[in-house]
C-alpha cells in the first residue's frame, strides 16, 4: 500500500534524522531530557497498543455477552479487562467499537487529519495519514480495500466510520473459521491493527 501512495524510498532514513534533529535541539534547550522519548517509546512498546486491542477482540469472540457491550459501551466494557492504566487516556478518548458480521464490513478513516485509538492500535502508519487514503477511503471504500488485497463483494454493505477527536472508532473483525478449539491466548494472536482498522481480516494460522 505505501508504493501506490509513492513515498520517497528514502523516508524512514529522512523522518528518522529529522527526529534526531528534533530530539537534539529539544534537549539543548531544556525541553526535554535525553531520557524523555526512550520513556515515550517504551509506552507504546509496552503499555499501549495493538496488543491490547488483540485482548479485546479475542475476548469478543468467545464472549457474545462482552462483545454486546463492546459494542454498546465500549469504555465501560474495556474497563471489565485487565489491561494498563491509561486505556481512556492518549488518544483513548471517547473509543467506540462497531463489529463486522457476515453482511456488513467495517472501516475506520480520518477524514480530517489522523485520529486513531492509540492504546488499542498502537501508532498509526503511513498510509493511514495519507491524503490519497483519507479521500478514497471515503469516496470508494471497495475500491481501496480491493487495493488492500481484501476483495468485499457487492452482496456485503461496507460502513466506513470518520474517527475524530471526539471519537476513535476500531473494529472487531469476524471470528476465523476453524477456531473454535483455541484458546483466548491463541486467538490474540490472530488479530492484527490492519483487521481492527477495517482493511484486513482476521485469519486462521
Amino acid at each position: 500500500m505505501i508504493d501506490r501512495f509513492q513515498y520517497r524510498e528514502d523516508r524512514e532514513a529522512y523522518s528518522a534524522a529529522r527526529v534526531k534533529a528534533l530530539e537534539a535541539l529539544l534537549i539543548k534547550k531544556g525541553i526535554i531530557t535525553d531520557k524523555t522519548v526512550d520513556t515515550v517509546l517504551d509506552f507504546f512498546e509496552t503499555k499501549m497498543g495493538p496488543f491490547n486491542g488483540a485482548k479485546i477482540v479475542a475476548r469478543a469472540w468467545v464472549d457474545p455477552s462482552f462483545k454486546d457491550r463492546l459494542v454498546a459501551d465500549t469504555p465501560a466494557a474495556i474497563a471489565e479487562l485487565n489491561l494498563p492504566e491509561g486505556m481512556a487516556g492518549a488518544e483513548g478518548e471517547h473509543m467506540r467499537a462497531v463489529a463486522n458480521s457476515p453482511n456488513v464490513h467495517n472501516l475506520i478513516i480520518c477524514t480530517l487529519c489522523s485520529c486513531y485509538p492509540w492504546p488499542v492500535l498502537g501508532l498509526p502508519p503511513y498510509w493511514y495519514k495519507d491524503p490519497t487514503f483519507r479521500s478514497r477511503a471515503a469516496r470508494e471504500p471497495r475500491a481501496v480495500l480491493n487495493e488492500f488485497g481484501l476483495p468485499v463483494p457487492e452482496a456485503i454493505e461496507i460502513k466506513v466510520w470518520d474517527s475524530s477527536a471526539q471519537i476513535r472508532w476500531f473494529v472487531v473483525p469476524e471470528r476465523p473459521v476453524g477456531t473454535e478449539g483455541m484458546t483466548e491466548a491463541e486467538l490474540e494472536a490472530l488479530v492484527t491493527p490492519e483487521a481492527m482498522m477495517g482493511v484486513a481480516i482476521a485469519k486462521a494460522a
